[in-house]
């Protein structure tokens, strides 16, 4: 299997694929949450985990925007949940304060209240651990109460630079930014524009490609019966070398992630993700 994309349904697949007498692989390519590690040994993902984005957007906002009251929105899910907990134990651990942490669910039409009290907390970076509708009414409510705080979001919010004027100067972390360097992705780029008419592609759709290049070359060197597929892939970083993707090294531990996984912090910038700094 090549997915699923998002925490909630790959945790639950998981259990399902990793069952029986015969059990299935599967690679999620952007599945975050923490919970996922270890749990089967026939499943793997090649993004960073929540270990690692809360933790660097918590490292960006103190050192890099010199925030130092941060107050967090997150989606009451299993990613939300992931991403808003690593964040504020490292924004701590920064000698940062978090004075606000509040949930909100896909259904929510509005955060004005939390922004009020927020803004009443005086926190001067606001986390997002939230999709790209959800930080679209943040972002709107933020544009109606006239607050603008600097704001850094996580991974899944990857797409709100289509959103223009709304989402200029957000923050996003992100597994993979297409102005990656080196000759590989460089090729992937104009590949991926090419056949779909001008499109620039994300996060997903590079994972994505690694995973099935990755899931080609161990049916082609290891054999296509599914055992073969996972002791195949639970070597790649160990007794085989680590896979070279267009999103950079992958390398699996004993839990089925990606170790060492690189991670971006992008700005956007007139439409466009693009890399910080």
């Amino acid at each position: 299997v090549v997915g699923h994309l998002t925490s909630s349904p790959t945790i639950a697949a998981a259990r399902v694929y990793g069952a029986g007498d015969n059990p299935l692989p599967m690679i999620s390519p952007t599945a975050s949450s923490p919970q996922l590690s270890g749990i089967s040994p026939y499943a793997f993902r090649v993004c960073p985990s929540d270990l690692q984005h809360g933790p660097a957007l918590a490292r960006f906002a103190r050192t890099q925007l010199g925030a130092r009251r941060a107050a967090v929105l997150y989606l009451n899910d299993d990613y939300g949940r992931g991403v808003r907990q690593a964040f504020a134990a490292e924004f701590v651990r920064e000698g940062g304060v978090v004075v606000e942490q509040d949930p909100f669910l896909p259904t929510t039409t509005s955060v004005e209240p939390y922004l009020s009290r927020m803004r009443a907390a005086g926190g001067d970076v606001l986390m997002l651990a939230a999709d790209v509708p959800g930080a679209e009414t943040v972002l709107r409510d933020m544009r109606r109460l006239g607050v603008s705080w600097p704001v850094v979001g996580s991974d899944a919010m990857v797409g709100i630079e289509a959103d223009g004027p709304l989402a200029e100067g957000v923050h996003v972390s992100s597994g993979y930014l297409p102005d990656r360097a080196g000759d590989q992705n460089a090729a992937f780029v104009v590949a991926y524009f090419r056949a779909t008419q001008g499109q620039r592609p994300n996060d997903v759709a590079g994972l994505t490609y690694d995973v099935v290049q990755l899931l080609a070359r161990a049916i082609t060197t290891g054999g296509a019966e599914r055992s073969r597929i996972r002791d195949y892939l639970a070597s790649v970083g160990g007794r085989r070398p680590a896979f070279e993707g267009v999103t950079g090294r992958i390398a699996f531990d004993s839990t089925g992630d990606a170790r060492g996984k690189p991670l971006a912090i992008a700005v956007v910038r007139s439409g466009r993700l693009v890399a910080e700094g």
